[in-house]
């Protein structure tokens, strides 16, 4: 079961604004010093002390968190610029009424229009999915029951558990039906079970909100309260079954390979023959099984729950699920509970960004093709390849000084690094919407359709060679990813712009933004989950005993490092959940700096606005993780994020570079200052 590792969890699907340009010579050095404002920082704080509010103190008092936003920062400032330049090309493509039926404008445009269309969405209520949940009551048997779940599944419509089509973990040339644990309504397993005074009241909170969800279903009071401690019940049972996060982590664990055969025998009163031929699923004879406890959970409640109350489960999740679609009372219900509860968000984003990523998710590559064609730099790719090329060299260099790894598994290392396929920008091939039909007067048929069209897209993957030109992200998406099943990193357009990445910026800048985006990346490659996969992306031991023991001891000082962080109250970082992330910031900064020495600023002296070269680098690696969080998304977060919080990506990976405490002359006795002998060192 591949995961792909992000740079950022959670982040919105926005668009692309062009990078900026200088005109003429003399600008380029003024352009430069704004990419590091030093009216952002706040000089009474010691840097030894907390660089993250040295480097961004005053921002971060002068930029407090929107209401319709849970958190802000950098991040969020380069999504809100492109969401403007997002904004004109939606209305421009809703307005043309002369697009040609099929055309990327037509489907763009009306998949926009349909949602923006907010009186007939009201006036619709709940009617839009009566067809769905007249499925579901005609459901009177375990049989009828599992019937309609494949079948739901085979629209797209998920219920109960996970379900994916990608390559086999130990044999990537070919794809595999995936099976995984899911059928929870809050956000995590833990919510269920953790008894400390704030999980205690978004599980409370959650009760009431399914009570008013089933009224607004038309449900009197009565019967919802009933209806709703029923569907809880059963969810705590599938979450009782379910795997924590942790557990998660390791790759082996989630590698349960099963005949189909031998997955009905696992789950009794399921027929996964069945299953598959009403799934779509031809010619397969074996799937795997990320939580075989969970599945067997499953089966026994098929017997334990009366049929009436898995009645009661799916209709209560089919409308949850599409409640942001439907009308406003039913959006609003929901954004309650998850919006405001769970994460602290006070208003809900304007009603055009809501849609905008919904059209993202859908059609993001025609999206995504619209912008690229504006707006993307050629050369903007050229310096990315560049930079690429410095990084993986430096990388391999200090692979090859590292006095803790055998000569042996230095070797695999290396193949493995020399073989990352890069992906800058955009996909070589797109993908083909032409037998997608999006019409625009129905918002959840056109959302029906295109998870219909998703689903069969994955399908279709089945029985043939493996797409390595895949993306797993679209274009406009801020974000970056490694995949280990493809050895691939990938970096879409969306993050190649300030203050990541900027052609006009002095080396200091893009090595410390977007230079540590590129070796965060990498480093995923050999993180604790990554290691496990071999040049090729299979699931496979390529380490000595010896090596293996080795960087497990390195990474325990990491996740000791991280448990020793108080986000709120008694609440700390979860260094186990978050390892692989730690170790990507870690490794990521520690080459990029290396890399950024064999530049010709690098190797100056030359100050900037006052600050020398690698003080303008490690500032810039700051200024990326800037951000105000609401205490209730950080809460959140530490339970079901594998990211740190801000804070502590940008000042846990310097505590351990000993180049940091030369740069800005820190001391023992400063806060940040770690011992040489409890610094953390891997790559």
């Amino acid at each position: 079961m591949n995961f792909k590792h992000t740079l950022l969890a959670g982040a919105a699907i926005i668009g692309l604004a062009s990078c900026q340009e200088s005109g003429k010579k003399g600008e380029e050095k003024k352009e430069a010093r704004k990419l590091l404002d030093p009216a952002n920082m706040d000089t009474t704080v010691r840097p030894g002390d907390n660089f993250f509010l040295y480097a961004n103190g005053t921002w971060l008092k002068n930029n407090p968190i929107p209401g319709d936003q849970t958190r802000w920062g950098s991040f969020n400032e380069l999504q809100e610029n492109n969401y403007k330049a997002l904004h004109e090309l939606l209305d421009a493509a809703a307005n043309n009424k002369n697009a040609a039926a099929g055309s990327a404008d037509q489907k763009v445009g009306d998949l926009y229009r349909s949602g923006m269309d907010s009186a007939t969405i009201d006036k619709a209520g709940i009617t839009p999915l009566n067809a769905e949940l007249a499925k579901i009551d005609a459901i009177t048997d375990a049989n009828s029951l599992m019937n309609y779940i494949a079948s739901a599944y085979a629209q797209g419509n998920g219920q109960v558990f996970a379900f994916y089509v990608s390559p086999d973990d130990k044999d990537v040339t070919k794809q595999i039906c995936q099976f995984a644990q899911g059928g929870l309504g809050m956000p995590d397993r833990d919510y269920y079970f953790d008894k400390d005074e704030r999980t205690s009241k978004i599980r409370d909170a959650y009760k009431v909100y399914q009570v008013k969800l089933l009224g607004l279903m038309g449900e009197d009071d009565a019967a919802a309260k009933k209806d709703a401690a029923d569907i809880y019940g059963l969810e705590e049972k599938l979450a009782g079954a379910s795997m924590t996060r942790v557990e998660m982590r390791d790759p082996y664990k989630l590698y349960n390979k099963f005949s189909v055969d031998g997955f009905s025998k696992l789950t009794p009163g399921i027929d996964w023959k069945n299953m598959f031929t009403t799934m779509k699923i031809n010619g397969q004879d074996s799937c795997i099984v990320g939580m075989p406890k969970f599945f067997t959970e499953v089966s026994k409640q098929l017997k334990a729950t009366p049929i009436d109350v898995w009645k009661k489960y799916l209709k209560f999740h089919t409308v949850n699920d599409m409640a942001p679609y439907l009308s406003s009372n039913i959006a609003d219900a929901r954004f309650d509970f998850y919006g405001r509860t769970v994460r602290g968000q006070k208003a809900q984003k304007p009603r055009w960004q809501r849609v905008l990523g919904v059209v993202d998710g859908s059609v993001g590559e025609l999206l995504g093709q619209m912008y690229v064609e504006k707006n993307f730099k050629p050369e903007a790719k050229q310096r990315m390849l560049e930079l690429l090329k410095n990084l993986q060299d430096t990388y391999a260099e200090r692979i090859k000084r590292l006095d803790w790894m055998s000569d042996v598994t230095k070797q695999k290392a290396l193949a493995k690094l020399n073989t990352f396929i890069k992906k800058i920008g955009y996909p070589d091939k797109w993908r083909d919407y032409s037998k997608l039909e999006i019409k625009g007067n129905d918002y959840v048929k056109n959302i029906a359709a295109a998870s219909a069209f998703e689903y069969d897209y994955m399908i279709n993957k089945l029985g043939k060679p493996v797409d390595k030109t895949e993306w797993g992200m679209t274009p406009p998406t801020v974000n970056a990813y490694y995949n280990p099943a493809f050895n691939e990193i990938v970096f879409p357009a969306g993050i190649l712009q300030y203050p990541f990445f900027d052609m006009d910026a002095d080396d200091a800048v893009n090595y410390g933004g977007i230079g540590g985006v590129i070796g965060h990346e990498m480093t995923h490659g050999f993180d604790d989950q990554g290691r496990q996969y071999d040049a090729d992306g299979n699931l496979h031991d390529w380490w000595t005993p010896e090596d293996a023991k080795k960087f497990t001891e390195k990474t325990n000082v990491v996740i000791n490092q991280f448990n020793g962080y108080t986000v709120l109250d008694s609440v700390h970082v979860n260094g186990q959940l978050t390892l692989g992330e730690n170790l990507a910031d870690l490794g990521g900064i520690a080459i990029s700096y290396e890399a950024f020495k064999k530049t010709k600023q690098g190797q100056s002296n030359e100050k900037i606005d006052g600050f020398t070269p690698d003080q303008r680098f490690f500032l810039s690696w700051a200024q990326v993780w800037r951000a105000n969080t609401t205490p209730e998304e950080l809460a959140s977060r530490i339970k079901t994020d594998p990211h740190s919080p801000n804070l502590w990506r940008c000042n846990s990976p310097l505590s351990n570079m000993e180049e940091f405490y030369k740069a800005f002359n820190i001391q023992p006795g400063d806060k940040m200052y770690r011992p040489e002998n409890e610094r953390a060192k891997v790559w």
